[in-house]
């Protein structure tokens, strides 16, 4: 049986696709820098800035699950070595991107998009918004202090919960139905940052706020967390569609790869009350 490789694995989707995959039936080698091992897969070493770890990686593979790495600013130095040893070898690619980057021309990410569409091997564009993971991820010091500082403004986010995008990328690497095209992952609907801070109270049981910052009060903070500047700013750059309610938007492209509806926000705290309580 030809194999997946996931990279990524050890993060918010990856982890979830491994165990999805797995329990599809699907042999599956889970890629990180680490090669730590995972329930259900074989767990190999792949660096992006390493290509001496590509070969063994993608050795016995036909399906590829590509994401970018969190910690990693250079996008198109990143992935796209990785998109042209792949479609060397007649790999299909799901690529993760993100949302709403399919009308900027400039942006990196779209760049890598259009050299993954012109790259002559199958693929499929997931565009995922905020993962509603995020609360119980990144901001979770923040949920546990009870006061979210962000700089979303008044802006709403049609959160998706990263289980649903593990299930997309699924049903995009088991067939064929959805290669040639990109979709853009939400919610089911646009939440504004204090509805979601209610709805994360509510599940908690305890008093959780969220209050508006600037920019420069956000990449302070972060800083003080041990960010680097640099990763700050672009961390704050994307919250400048949330406050231009680019975010807000909602598809039903779930549903189209899945057959059913995404998770609502409110279904994400009530599952994941115990993450919430102090």
């Amino acid at each position: 049986m030809k194999k997946i490789l996931v990279s990524g694995a050890s993060g918010t989707v990856g982890s979830l696709l491994v165990q999805a995959l797995a329990g599809h039936g699907e042999s599956v080698k889970a890629a990180s820098r680490s090669d730590r091992a995972f329930e259900g897969a074989e767990a190999v070493r792949f660096d992006y800035a390493d290509p001496s770890t590509f070969a063994s990686a993608f050795e016995g593979v036909n399906r590829l699950y590509l994401l970018m790495p969190a910690d990693n600013l250079e996008i198109e130095a990143c992935l796209l070595p990785v998109i042209a040893f792949a479609a060397e070898r007649n790999i299909k690619i799901v690529m993760q991107s993100v949302m709403g980057v399919e009308t900027e021309e400039d942006n990196p990410y779209r760049k890598v998009e259009l050299a993954l569409e012109a790259s002559g091997t199958r693929w499929v564009i997931l565009r995922p918004n905020w993962f509603a993971d995020n609360f119980h991820g990144i901001w979770a010091p923040a949920v546990a202090h009870g006061d979210i500082a962000l700089p979303a403004g008044d802006g709403a986010s049609s959160f998706i919960d990263a289980r649903d995008v593990a299930a997309c990328a699924v049903a995009a690497l088991t067939s064929d139905r959805f290669d040639g095209q990109g979709f853009t992952l939400t919610g089911p609907e646009p939440v504004g940052y204090r509805e979601a801070a209610a709805l994360l109270s509510r599940a908690a049981g305890r008093p959780i706020a969220y209050t508006p910052i600037s920019d420069g009060a956000f990449v302070a903070m972060l800083q003080g967390g041990g960010v680097p500047e640099a990763n700050g700013w672009m961390l704050a750059g994307l919250f400048a569609a949330v406050r231009e309610g680019h975010t807000a938007a909602v598809s039903s492209a779930v549903e189209s790869l899945t057959g059913r509806p995404p998770r609502s926000l409110q279904r994400y705290a009530a599952d994941h009350a115990a993450a919430f309580i102090a």
